[in-house]
């Protein structure tokens, strides 16, 4: 999808888990980066610095972050390759409180043998949260990389369990 308007502005928003970058191209979110995301997002990425125009980002989150919202209903604008945005599509299939393995991943995408090519897409995930890649884990249950770091990995998904450690 590309939005009509390609204008990109960011603007910085405290959430349990860290402050987090928000990336709006047009009206449509194209990013949600930790500090330190890894890979980075380039600087020209990003955007603007602007404060208007992320309302609903920020309300979904704060209802996720409250417990009260399992799935984001936003307009999203991933730029991605072709492979990436089926791998993107794919994460967003994975249901709240649930892991996949990355090879689980890899059979949702139709690409069971591609299993490190699915799992760098993943990587490159430029959604953090409302894509939840996080939910993707390593075949022996171990909570493999994450842009935010496997902290942050751990405490999104205690949330979705129900056991949070960092939440009320």
């Amino acid at each position: 999808m590309t939005p009509t308007d390609s204008t990109r502005h960011h603007t910085v928003l405290d959430t349990p888990v860290g402050p987090l970058t928000v990336v709006r191209t047009g009206a449509a979110l194209s990013g949600v980066y930790f500090p330190g995301h890894r890979p980075a997002p380039a600087p020209g990425r990003i955007g603007t610095a602007r404060a208007d125009g992320f309302d609903e980002i920020r309300d979904q989150l704060a209802e996720y972050f409250g417990g009260r919202r399992r799935r984001f209903d936003l307009e999203l604008a991933p730029v991605g390759t072709e492979f990436q945005n089926e791998v993107w599509a794919a994460l967003r299939t994975i249901p709240y409180g649930e892991t996949w393995t990355y090879s689980a991943l890899a059979v949702a995408v139709g690409r069971p043998t591609s299993v490190r090519a699915v799992a760098s897409a993943n990587a490159r995930n430029p959604l953090s949260i409302v894509v939840p890649c996080h939910r993707v884990i390593g075949m022996s249950g171990s909570l493999t990389g994450f842009a935010g770091g496997v902290e942050r990995k751990r405490l999104l998904l205690d949330l979705e369990s129900g056991t949070p450690t960092l939440f009320p």
